[in-house]
């Protein structure tokens, strides 16, 4: 099956598109990644997404437009990853604009339906809603994605995505999906992006490769009133975002990080993303797990060493040493999550979300969808 995974998360940079080859084997899948493009955000889907999120009022209106936008978002996306390929089916996570995961409400736009106008194939979306009905939070959904592809009978494994939040899936050698432990440790780059973004007027969005960061120095008081935070001492199942910790994060420190210089600013941040994480990998994973890292915190070298400075005791890698991209592992996850989708199998982890069992996820916007069906099925044979 071909599909095009789409997603697009709390760094609101833009949509990471994968054009993927999957093919059913056992429990798992074969994930060959055909292409991987980001369709960045023009400044006007950037000004509606910082209208409408927390800690802004969107209304009603301002919602409706930014679902239909962000959808020929998407579709754009979709189509560039595609080029000529033909698709079976799109899994689009869509843009969160809200989430709270305690009151069991989730919402994410980029309408499916244009999507499905633009490239002509079935599209599967809104993932997180069937897991908040049965009582979770709605996040993290990839961990069951990490446990297919990333169990190991030899060793146990931690998965790390460090996207604008930052999330860790525990992994045990030789466990299933229902077995593993997942949650959100606290910001990833989402505060060193806003940071930037602040502190240089908006010449630049976020840190590119890290450099302001690695030429700068954490400042300890600093750092411990951010880690001071409740999210961070709170048991798992837990999941946070923008609601939590964007810019009012920020401002809540504003007088202690304006002290700081740009880069020790930076390389504060850096070290309030790699502790928390450390933390929560030190107090849920086994002593020898091995770390591997994705998302675009993977691309930041300061990230990475802070992150191994903090847990000398463990192999620190991305992804890519598994033979799976780390800037598209996100997207690929929601090409599987699609799959399972239309295999009616589910695929949230209830000890992770804390929902009161196992839901198949996500909604379908059709498109020939019985001749998707029977190759799905002669796949699923095979």
């Amino acid at each position: 099956m071909i599909a095009v995974g789409l997603m697009s998360g709390t760094s609101l940079d833009g949509v990471d598109a994968a054009l993927v080859r999957l093919v059913p084997r056992g429990r798992s899948y074969e994930v060959d990644v055909i292409d991987f493009q980001t369709t960045p955000y023009g400044d006007d889907e950037g000004a509606a997404l910082r209208d409408t999120l927390p800690p802004n009022e969107g209304s009603a209106r301002a919602v409706a437009r930014l679902h239909r936008m962000l959808g020929q978002t998407f579709a754009r996306a979709a189509l560039n990853v595609a080029g000529k390929t033909s698709v079976d089916f799109v899994a689009s996570h869509g843009q969160t604009i809200f989430h709270d995961g305690d009151a069991h409400t989730t919402l994410q736009v980029g309408d499916p339906f244009v999507i499905r106008q633009a490239i002509g194939s079935t599209v599967c979306y809104d993932f997180r809603s069937a897991d908040c009905a049965a009582g979770g939070q709605g996040a993290p959904l990839v961990p069951y994605v990490d446990a297919l592809l990333l169990a190991s009978d030899a060793e146990d494994r931690v998965a790390v995505n460090v996207g604008g939040i930052a999330n860790l899936t525990v992994i045990p050698r030789r466990s299933a999906p229902q077995d593993v432990v997942a949650y959100d440790s606290g910001p990833g780059n989402m505060l060193i992006d806003a940071f930037i973004f602040r502190r240089t007027n908006g010449r630049e969005r976020f840190d590119r490769d890290g450099k302001t960061a690695l030429a700068g120095s954490a400042d300890r008081p600093v750092l411990d009133a951010m880690l001071a935070d409740p999210y961070f001492s709170l048991a798992p199942p837990k999941t946070t975002g923008r609601e939590r910790f964007g810019m009012q994060f920020l401002d809540e420190h504003q007088a202690r990080l304006d002290a700081l210089s740009l880069e020790d600013g930076a390389a504060t941040l850096v070290a309030l993303t790699a502790a928390s994480l450390a933390s929560a990998i030190e107090a849920s994973a086994a002593p020898a797990a091995r770390v591997i890292v994705s998302g675009g915190g993977a691309k930041n070298p300061a990230v990475l060493r802070e992150l191994r400075q903090r847990l000398p005791d463990r192999r620190v890698e991305t992804s890519d040493v598994m033979n799976l991209r780390a800037d598209a592992k996100e997207a690929v996850a929601f090409a599987i999550l699609g799959y399972e989708t239309l295999r009616g199998r589910a695929a949230n982890v209830p000890r992770a979300t804390g929902a009161d069992g196992p839901v198949v996820l996500g909604a379908i916007a059709p498109y020939d969808l019985d001749a998707l069906l029977d190759k799905l099925r002669t796949e699923c044979r095979a």
